[in-house]
């Protein structure tokens, strides 16, 4: 089953808004928020909107100098936290620090990620992008529900991606032990993060916690890192000389507008009687379209599907037992 609430609302934003216009109304002064990686890309950007907008920020890092130095003119050095999403039990030491700091939560932005990177394998020989993706964020949400129920009125961003597009949860191989691919792991790595959301909103929605998915558009940022120059090319994303492409030039976001949907999702009052969805450009977005453009907008029904949430909920606390 698919939400009926999966369609536009036509929220008067778009694919460039800033988040200077979705937040212009919004106070956010005494809230609590917390944005894991957020401290390069457009996690810096959504830090930035909403300390703008009062809230204290929480930024899980797992380079704790790198990140302290890039925040130091926005949070407190102490709220910068050591997290390592592949690392279970750094989720969990994370997850004790936040909580002994803060006692409600009113806003988790779920942003950090890795994106079609050589095979790597952690903890029981899980596949790494599966694992800090998806599994990371599972933990970690999970052992900061008491603090989220506290808000009454929380909500939990999943950065989710086109890329999900690339391939439906492998329910046969999750962790590509045979034959594997990064651009596959990539994407299902973030139908993992779309249908979490789903799966997320329906049984806290009651407790004052509304989830939603996001696909932050196309943004040139340090999660390109594990590409060269080749591929980028072969993708459209870059020239042959290195600078963005045509289609990029009018595709890409700057790191500012791809903050943006996560900071109207996480406080939009457009969105105060909807969750479990999935959104982009500042709305929610259209079940994928059969057109040439359907590829990069809308959302594949494999994302939004409560049954295989519920599935990938059960399995990934299988994971964790």
């Amino acid at each position: 089953m698919i939400s009926n609430q999966q369609k536009p609302i036509n929220s008067g934003f778009g694919a460039k808004s800033e988040p200077t216009q979705v937040l212009a109304d919004i106070d956010l002064s005494g809230k609590v928020a917390v944005v894991t990686g957020g401290y390069s890309g457009i996690g810096l950007e959504t830090v930035r909107g909403l300390v703008g907008c009062g809230a204290r920020v929480l930024v899980p890092a797992r380079r704790l100098d790198v990140a302290r130095e890039a925040l130091k003119d926005l949070v407190a050095e102490g709220d910068v936290i050591a997290l390592d999403l592949a690392d279970i039990n750094s989720v969990r030491a994370c997850v004790a620090s936040i909580t002994s700091v803060v006692k409600s939560i009113d806003i988790l932005i779920n942003n950090a990620g890795v994106m079609a990177c050589p095979e790597t394998r952690v903890g029981g020989g899980w596949e790494l992008q599966f694992a800090a993706n998806h599994l990371g964020h599972f933990a970690l949400t999970l052992g900061l529900l008491p603090a989220l129920k506290m808000s009454g009125n929380a909500r939990v961003v999943a950065l989710s991606s086109t890329g999900h597009k690339l391939s439906a949860i492998r329910w046969d191989d999750i962790h590509f032990t045979s034959e594997y691919d990064k651009w596959q792991a990539y994407g299902q790595s973030k139908t993992a993060d779309s249908l979490f959301a789903v799966a997320l909103d329906q049984r806290m929605k009651d407790s004052g916690i509304r989830a939603f998915a996001v696909h932050p558009g196309g943004i040139m940022t340090p999660l390109q890192r594990h590409l060269d120059l080749q591929e980028m090319v072969a993708l459209g994303w870059l020239a042959e000389d290195g600078q963005p492409s045509e289609m990029a030039a009018a595709m890409f976001k700057t790191p500012s507008q791809g903050a943006t949907t996560s900071l109207w999702a996480a406080t939009s009052p457009q969105l105060d009687a909807i969750g479990g969805v999935y959104c982009e450009n500042c709305d929610v977005a259209v079940m994928q379209q059969d057109t040439p453009g359907g590829r990069y907008f809308g959302v594949a029904p494999w994302a939004v599907e409560s049954e295989q949430a519920e599935r990938l909920w059960t399995v990934s606390e299988e994971f964790l037992a």
